[in-house]
């Protein structure tokens, strides 16, 4: 059980502005047919146009442009977007699944409940869990591995199909020490003095 993206946010800007673009043209020929005061100056628009010819760099320009959004509207409606809904592992007949968002809180949660662990980013990936610490300890020797079996018990327990492997990178302080060790886990060097806090 795995449900894709409906795709409504490009589908609402190009509708809103397809829209747009169709009021501001019935408006402007309502108004030039009635002979009011006209919003967009009819004549105006309609001269510039005669002016513009094949060869003008703002028609290539306007060319590319109009491929280039074709193209992405294109992709976005036929290449897969990232899964909302992830499959979980059963093998009662029946599918089920976890949200990608409930997932990823839910590793967060296991991650932060370590001792030590002030705060904690979760990436998902097609085959791998990512997991960033922020931690304030001083000592923190065994950290990176408590971590990693605490998201890794929490994976087993909820069970999605198939199960990713998990990375745990830590950050101390303000700085950025990372590493990566044996099975994705990063063990954090000992931080020097109270300043680096």
């Amino acid at each position: 059980m795995k449900r894709r993206p409906r795709r409504a946010l490009p589908a609402s800007v190009l509708a809103v502005v397809s829209l747009a673009a169709s009021v501001v043209i019935v408006g402007a020929l309502i108004q030039h047919l009635n002979g009011t005061r006209e919003f967009v100056p009819y004549g105006r628009v309609v001269a510039r146009l005669h002016e513009i010819s094949w060869t003008d760099r703002w028609v290539a320009v306007g060319g590319v442009f109009a491929i280039a959004a074709g193209l992405a509207l294109l992709m976005l409606a036929i290449l897969p977007g990232r899964a909302v809904v992830l499959p979980l592992a059963g093998g009662d007949g029946f599918a089920a699944g976890v949200a990608r968002r409930g997932l990823r809180r839910a590793l967060r949660d296991a991650a932060q409940s370590v001792e030590g662990v002030r705060s904690a980013r979760v990436r998902l990936r097609r085959k791998k869990v990512r997991v960033t610490i922020r931690t304030a300890c001083v000592h923190s020797a065994g950290l990176s591995e408590r971590v990693h079996a605490a998201v890794d018990e929490r994976i087993t327990r909820i069970g999605p199909d198939p199960a990713p492997r998990v990375v745990v990178a830590a950050r101390r302080g303000r700085g950025s020490d990372e590493s990566e060790g044996r099975r994705g886990v990063s063990d954090a060097a000992p931080i020097r003095g109270a300043g680096a806090l």
